[in-house]
């Protein structure tokens, strides 16, 4: 079967977010080997997907897998398997996605962006944690719960610099909530071309950082739509490959816009 590595959320090969994406024949194998696969990726996610039969609902049944667990809702590896699906042929127009977080649907563009209609974090302020500041290097300005689908905790920095400047200690971050921990602030000057920045640790989930996380997105967009008074934002996510997610807040819908960028494509023998 064919496998492919897909930079997501980027325009170009080695930034962004990369995947492993295969395409089954037929419903999932069993959970130890698409663990396994997963793990010898060893990408953020790893996703599987294979298609449905016609008149339902959705299109495609989607997983994720990071090296050490399954997971929710991955955004970068949903966007990285719609742009396999529609740069082979194999899909046309929307892809809807049966997922854990529900169907989740594809909408490709002219201009090669693919647009991803996700649900809504539903945040809920919370207490800094005692301790958390010391873990992340940073003291916070507020804390919110992300639920069930993200389950991060998001953490508002005091500006970009601080968002920047993160050196935390990873293990301890995991206490705080069942992924891990968003750090954000405002961004310092947008006409740069974005509106905030994140970086995100996922520790709980063996991913000390990820490069660029639709799934917080979810949270942010709200977060800085409540704040900034606009339902469209730019995220810059600020990890050492960078990335940027277009987020447009619709209600209980989140639309996460990126491009991706095929890098390797080779035969699993496994």
């Amino acid at each position: 079967m064919r496998i492919r590595i897909v930079d997501a959320f980027t325009d170009r090969p080695f930034a962004g977010n990369p995947a492993g994406v295969l395409l089954l024949d037929d419903v999932f194998p069993d959970d130890d080997w698409l663990q396994n696969v997963a793990m010898e990726v060893n990408h953020a996610e790893t996703a599987f997907a294979h298609r449905l039969p016609e008149g339902g609902e959705a299109d495609w049944a989607l997983r994720w897998f990071t090296p050490v667990a399954e997971v929710a809702m991955c955004g970068h590896a949903t966007l990285a398997t719609a742009h396999v699906l529609h740069t082979t042929g194999a899909h046309e127009g929307p892809a809807r996605f049966a997922t854990r977080s529900g169907v989740l649907i594809a909408t490709p563009a002219q201009d090669g962006s693919i647009t991803l209609d996700f649900p809504t974090a539903p945040l809920t302020p919370a207490e800094i944690p005692a301790g958390v500041a010391e873990a992340l290097g940073a003291q916070p300005l507020a804390a919110f719960d992300t639920g069930p689908n993200v389950g991060d905790l998001l953490l508002e920095l005091a500006d970009e610099k601080t968002v920047l400047g993160l050196a935390p200690d990873h293990k301890p971050l995991g206490a705080y909530s069942a992924r891990g921990i968003i750090a954000t602030a405002r961004a310092d000057d947008p006409s740069r071309g974005y509106d905030f920045v994140s970086r995100c640790f996922f520790p709980n989930v063996g991913i000390d950082e990820d490069p660029v996380t639709g799934s917080a997105h979810t949270a942010l967009a709200p977060h800085w739509s409540a704040r900034l008074g606009r339902e469209d934002l730019t995220g810059l996510q600020a990890s050492r490959r960078t990335g940027l997610v277009r987020t447009g807040l619709r209600g209980e819908r989140t639309l996460l816009t990126g491009r991706a960028v095929t890098v390797i494509e080779g035969e699993l023998h496994a």
